[in-house]
């Protein structure tokens, strides 16, 4: 070992450890590779054949989001490998409601110090999540910064490129009064809302990780660390038989902030808040937390993972498809005339 490499080591940074993490990693990462990938994991970039995809007139959709502070859950659970599955589900559903199909994924794993098991494991998570996306991780970076993160914490970003034909793209323009709206089963938080359902009911509540509630089917921990669910192959086939006119993503910000991201002028949605299925989880923070309803929806998807706006005309196909493709449907709304508002009724 060299001088130079021994400072560093004794400084907090290990470069044989992170060597040997990136080797360990290999038969995983290209698990994932699709038609398209021309590199090997190691190079300085990934490099990828876009014209190896079919596409006519393709158009780029990429999206980076992080996991928030879920992360904590993990760490306090010792459980990581559920943390890259819910970035990759979460960055690829951002990108398929504008009907872009998942290429690539690119992941950022930031640790106060080399944990090898830590990162195996969620090296683990994203290649599954990949797998389960149809997408390639095509490369990334493992950082060993002390000092900046604490021993035994980390933090995760992910990237992800996917493609759709130009005149394929969703972007809310054909929403009109009288489409309507259904949505699609959450299994749980996904990726946002942490840091109030582990005040409420980890911090200053009254639970543990390990606590049973009659309500859940699980403890509390693991109902906290249900993984994202993804929507985008179960999307991409509904797209080859139906107009759907917008989709909307409910991450962070719920209905109110999600929603009208996709309203053109002059219409507003509404919404009936019985009419899908419930997830215990979310009637165990609003009442341990006495949180308002408003705030729940505003803060978490409330059991409603993507929404869907389709002519009311193929409403009943889209529906029973919907089904077919196990994403547990529900009819929760309908578009009227307005101002992009969400009503909540």
């Amino acid at each position: 070992m060299t001088r130079e490499s021994t400072a560093y080591k004794k400084a907090g940074v290990d470069i044989a450890a992170k060597m040997s993490f990136v080797q360990g990693i290999q038969q995983q990462v290209k698990s994932t590779h699709r038609k398209g990938v021309l590199s090997e994991i190691g190079g300085f970039g990934g490099l990828f054949g876009v014209s190896e995809c079919g596409y006519k007139d393709p158009v780029l959709v990429s999206s980076v989001d992080g996991v928030g502070t879920k992360i904590k859950v993990a760490a306090m659970m010792g459980v990581h490998n559920t943390v890259g599955l819910d970035i990759v589900s979460h960055c690829a559903n951002d990108i398929v409601v504008q009907g872009a199909e998942p290429l690539f994924f690119f992941d950022y794993i930031g640790m106060g110090k080399m944990v090898q098991d830590i990162g195996y494991q969620i090296v683990e998570g994203l290649a599954k999540g990949c797998k389960d996306v149809g997408c390639s991780l095509l490369g990334g970076e493992t950082a060993e910064m002390p000092g900046v993160y604490p021993d035994g914490e980390y933090d995760l970003v992910g990237t992800i490129v996917g493609m759709v034909e130009r005149d394929k793209i969703i972007d809310g323009k054909k929403i009109q009064a009288g489409d309507q709206l259904i949505s699609f089963q959450s299994s749980g938080l996904h990726t946002n809302g942490y840091s109030l359902a582990r005040n409420v009911l980890l911090d200053d509540g009254p639970f543990e990780l390990d606590s049973k509630v009659d309500s859940l089917e699980n403890t509390i921990g693991e109902a906290l660390l249900a993984p994202h669910r993804p929507y985008s192959k179960e999307i991409l086939a509904l797209l080859k038989d139906f107009d759907i006119h917008g989709l909307a993503h409910i991450t962070g910000g719920g209905f109110y902030d999600n929603i009208p991201r996709i309203l053109p002028d002059g219409v507003k949605v509404e919404i009936k808040k019985a009419s899908w299925p419930e997830v215990p989880i979310f009637d165990l923070i609003q009442k341990t937390g006495n949180v308002s309803e408003e705030e729940m929806h505003h803060v978490f998807n409330m059991g409603v993972g993507m929404i869907s706006v389709v002519a009311k005309e193929e409403a009943d196909a889209y529906f029973e498809k919907s089904k077919e493709l196990n994403l547990n449907p529900a009819r929760i709304g309908e578009v009227k005339t307005g101002n992009k508002e969400v009503e909540l009724i």
